[in-house]
């Protein structure tokens, strides 16, 4: 539809009905049974009216149901506006992939955008218009239950895999293209600092903070075309976010240039009086349109007191009228004003939703992003004559779909000891069921008997699907006390002990030290035991890299590879006491941002750089020649990190600035080129400008943020 068209539209509704275009309601206000949605509409308030004019609708899916939600729906709605179904496709439709968290962890963008593109497709075809992903937020505390939404503690590879994910998403004709659903970044903004990794939870931080390692996530995806922007849960400078002109009117609209829509999260604008900033729901609602919130989620703030505060002249139009065009705008992005039904479509839905296709892709991604932490002895892979024990809680558990796998379900993932029977017939395992947290005596001993049989042992551990996730934060993050007693009885009859790992967030791993072998699996989704499987055996050679550190222990906790340097560092005398430090445990992540080893050996060696000095219009190149000394192929994320040594204010010991991906044959080396330039050398200075200064940089080369190859350099301005 033309934008005349849609201005005319705008102007022939009724104060009333644009109102109700800033409401999104949930699937029970739809149902065809009265029963269930006459408790909903009583407990918020609302009319049929409302219902019958609300623009956005959450939580329907099945092209069947959509068609008939949307049937029923213009033909009640007075001008015959579409309205929009949403939901939360984060890491997966029916096909589930790995949590979001583990494909951060692949390094890879092409994994990002085609888990995004599938998720679009099974979406789209079950009626749905727009999934509330990427989850952008950068996260430093694995206490957070949210952290399996992230990609991680890096905003450079968050801000690569948030442009993956949007592409995935949207395509590049989302009018046209009835496979794709639009995005919505979240949360805006900072909700991942949440003091103490608690949900929900203040957030307290300097602007400059919020600039440097905060906003970069969300404006690379809006950069990348996303078409919605939700809020987050938590205050931004002591204002909740849902409530804070400057962070979305300055902020997202005038500096970052975004006209897309902004959506509160669930409840949030009326969380505002909880937050002590509104007194009543009246006042919420003036905070939340004032600061720019286009659609309220699931409270009725607007629905109820809007029309009041425009009569009294406390709102003007002009800010109803720019938000409900934006509703309209969105709904003819979309192209729902010529097909309303867009890409619900019941035939392609049993073609596509959970196709074998799509299986396969699922698995191949799940094994991208499977981490080998440890490997003493090179004990992986198996091989196919070695009688192995498949034993402990996750052995044959399908509760591997991670949290927000809504249309997902269990019975059609695949357990890590299925996966191995497929490959292999010479597997132990046992009859009885393991208990997660309060394994029977009968079911320990089997396993025992079996550990002592075996040339080795795979020991499955891990976390409930909800044991992370929204409001799955914990204090303690080490595995449960019964896992770890288990496996301390199967080190004392079996030194060959591999264990792997089902989990939503980086772990406190105390207690598996004696293993040999541990493998991150994370929550790797429908084909995850076939992929974790085929990584044990060897048809996978492990590439994944983590984007996240994990903490020797959770006092360490935030743990992060890219901390500002202090005046007493640790790394410059880390036996003395009066330095930054703890007196029981190092200053060091268990396990590093980046890290992850292969079944093939990387050596580097010969870094170079093209020139000394650079201006500020030159560019330098860096290389590394990267060997690959086993005879075993192998690919390899060559990692790019920069320091500046002296700022105007204190600079992190060293940030991400680049990576790529390489596949190296069996005894095949290459060398490796970056390019830097002065924009990779910019930070947010004290007035919060974004620029570089002169000085000089030191570059640093290698497998992760810790073993690395380092130069220097000076940048002349």
């Amino acid at each position: 539809m033309e934008q005349n068209k849609i201005n005319e539209l705008l102007n022939e509704l009724t104060l009333e009905e644009k109102i109700d275009q800033l409401l999104q309601l949930a699937a029970a206000f739809y149902s065809d049974k009265a029963e269930e949605k006459t408790g909903p509409m009583t407990e918020l308030g609302l009319t049929e009216d409302n219902i019958n004019n609300a623009g956005t609708t959450l939580g329907i899916a099945g092209a069947k149901e959509a068609k008939r939600v949307q049937k029923t729906y213009m033909a009640k709605n007075r001008l015959g506006i579409p309205t929009i179904l949403m939901a939360d496709i984060i890491h997966g439709f029916r096909t589930i992939f790995p949590i979001p968290l583990a494909i951060g962890s692949s390094w890879d963008l092409n994994v990002a955008e085609k888990m995004a593109e599938i998720s679009a497709k099974e979406a789209a075809v079950s009626g749905l218009h727009v999934t509330f992903s990427p989850m952008v937020d950068l996260v430093r505390d694995p206490r957070w239950g949210r952290v399996m939404e992230s990609t991680g503690e890096d905003p450079f590879l968050n801000s690569r895999l948030a442009e993956a994910f949007v592409k995935g998403y949207q395509g590049d004709d989302l009018a046209n293209d009835f496979l794709r659903v639009a995005a919505c970044v979240k949360h805006f903004a900072a909700y991942g600092a949440a003091i103490g990794g608690r949900d929900y939870n203040t957030v307290n931080m300097s602007e400059r903070q919020l600039r440097e390692s905060y906003l970069p996530g969300y404006k690379a995806a809006l950069d990348a075309g996303a078409k919605l922007v939700m809020t987050s849960f938590n205050v931004v400078d002591g204002i909740p976010a849902t409530g804070n002109k400057w962070l979305f009117r300055d902020v997202l609209r005038e500096e970052f240039g975004f006209d897309g829509v902004v959506i509160s999260d669930w409840g949030a604008v009326k969380e505002m009086i909880a937050h002590g900033v509104a007194e009543n729901e009246k006042e919420a609602a003036e905070l939340a349109i004032k600061a720019g919130v286009d659609i309220e989620m699931m409270t009725t703030c607007y629905t109820q007191y809007l029309k009041e505060l425009i009569e009294e002249g406390t709102v003007s139009i002009e800010l109803l009228d720019e938000a409900v065009l934006r509703i309209l705008n969105l709904k003819n992005d979309l192209g729902l004003f010529e097909n309303p039904y867009r890409g619900a479509d019941e035939a392609l839905e049993a073609e596509l939703v959970l196709s074998d296709d799509h299986r396969q892709i699922a698995e191949e991604i799940a094994a991208k992003s499977i981490v080998l932490m440890k490997n003493d002895d090179v004990i992986l892979p198996l091989a196919s004559q070695e009688k192995v024990a498949i034993i402990g809680p996750a052995a044959d558990s399908t509760d591997i779909l991670g949290a927000w796998s809504w249309q997902g379900k269990m019975e059609e993932s695949v357990s890590l000891l299925a996966g191995a029977k497929r490959l292999n017939s010479n597997i132990l395992f046992g009859n009885q069921e393991f208990d997660y947290f309060n394994p029977s005596d009968t079911a320990i001993e089997e396993a025992i008997q079996m550990a002592k049989s075996a040339d080795k042992v795979v020991v499955a551990l891990g976390e409930h699907e909800w044991m992370s996730g929204e409001a799955a934060s914990r204090s303690d993050i080490r595995l449960p006390e019964a896992q770890l007693a288990f496996l301390e009885q199967i080190l004392a009859v079996n030194e060959n002990v591999i264990v792997t790992v089902y989990n939503g967030r980086p772990l406190d791993l105390r207690g598996l030290d004696g293993a040999k072998a541990i493998v991150e699996a994370w929550f790797p989704g429908t084909e995850g035991g076939s992929a974790l499987a085929k990584i044990l055996w060897g048809i996978y050679n492990p590439s994944a890299r983590l984007s996240m550190s994990f903490p020797e222990t959770v006092g360490q906790v935030p743990v992060y590879y890219n901390s500002d340097n202090t005046g007493r560092p640790y790394e410059s005398a880390p036996e003395e006491k009066y330095v930054s430090k703890y007196l029981d445990v190092s200053n060091y992540a268990k396990y590093p941002f980046g890290f992850g080893l292969s079944y093939s050996q990387f050596n580097y060696s010969d870094l170079k750089i093209s020139n000394q000095q650079m201006f500020i219009d030159d560019t330098l190149t860096v290389s590394v020649t990267v060997d690959n000394q086993s005879d075993t192929a192998g690919e390899e994320t060559v990692q790019l990190y920069i320091r500046d040594l002296v700022g105007q204010v204190t600079r992190p010991v060293k940030e991400l600035k680049g990576f790529k991906k390489i596949t190296l044959a069996g005894f095949e080396k290459q060398v490796v080129e970056f390019e830097i330039d002065e924009k990779l050398l910019r930070y947010v200075h004290r007035n919060q400008s974004y620029k570089s200064d002169s000085g000089t940089f030191e570059i640093m080369i290698g497998s992760n943020s810790r073993d690395l190859a380092s130069l220097t350099f000076d940048l002349i301005k």
